[in-house]
């Protein structure tokens, strides 16, 4: 008996109103049982009541908040995919791209003939310089072998005044190198030394052709001091090409020239042949 009285000594204070809201309760759920059976019976549209009930508990709770159902977000619309658009080509498009394709094609085709002629002009310009140029260095070459022609031309007529000077002498004149006159000369070759000359070369002449006259032939003949024929060259041709090769065949092949009487032998010589001397 202690016991329990301790227990009720600490239990908690009794409720102020219980039977109160028992008693209402029951109540409310009857007339709630009784509205329902009532139109479930007599009424076929339903009709909507409002009861109102009081519920008290034992002890003060905190309610807790009304649970609020969150709508599903909807779900996006799919992006309708737009039909693919072909398109539409007219005949005046096609007619504009052919004539485009065609002035391209044009186009290339004037580019490749200018090109083709640019490369033609620098081309022939290129030739017609090169001609020039050869035609310049032809010129130059002409006119060289010309002054070279006319400077032999008048050593060679010096050289024949010359021995026609010293040949002049062979009859025997006086007077110095130097002079012009047709006195015997004191240098120059004696009388007899033409003959001798003649006489050593025209053994060597070998022609047998028959010919109408009496041709000249004038050669030029130089030598070294002791005779020996270093060159010769045909001054005036005769106008019978054996006989003048048969006089220089003979010069050839007589190398050596006699001395004069003093001892010398001329350097240069113009010597003139002819077949019926």
């Amino acid at each position: 008996m202690h016991a329990a009285a301790d227990r009720l000594d600490f239990a908690p204070p009794p409720t102020p109103g219980l039977l109160r809201a028992l008693v209402l309760a029951l109540l409310a759920h009857a007339l709630l049982l009784a509205a329902l059976t009532w139109g479930v019976s007599w009424k076929r549209d339903a009709e909507t009541i409002a009861v109102e009930a009081e519920l008290w508990s034992a002890l003060p709770q905190q309610a807790a908040p009304k649970l609020v159902e969150t709508p599903p977000e909807p779900e996006p619309a799919p992006v309708p995919i737009p039909p693919k658009v072909e398109p539409t080509v007219s005949d005046a498009d096609i007619a504009l791209a052919r004539e485009k394709e065609r002035k391209a094609k044009e186009k290339l085709v004037q580019e490749k003939l200018e090109k083709e002629q640019l490369a033609l002009e620098k081309k022939r310009e290129q030739e017609k310089r090169q001609a020039e140029e050869k035609k310049k260095q032809a010129l130059e070459a002409q006119a060289r072998e010309k002054l070279k022609a006319q400077q032999e031309a008048k050593l060679a007529e010096k050289r024949r005044q010359d021995n026609i000077q010293r040949m002049t002498g062979l009859a025997g004149a006086s007077g110095s190198p130097s002079a012009t006159g047709t006195a015997l000369k004191s240098a120059g070759p004696s009388a007899s030394y033409a003959g001798r000359i003649i006489a050593r070369v025209k053994p060597n002449i070998v022609f047998t052709d028959d010919i109408a006259g009496n041709p000249t032939a004038e050669v030029e003949v130089r030598t070294a001091p002791d005779g020996t024929i270093i060159g010769r060259k045909l001054l005036k041709p005769s106008g019978l090409k054996s006989w003048d090769e048969a006089v220089l065949k003979a010069i050839d092949k007589t190398e050596v020239l006699p001395r004069d009487t003093d001892g010398r032998v001329p350097s240069t010589l113009v010597i003139t042949f002819r077949p019926r001397d």
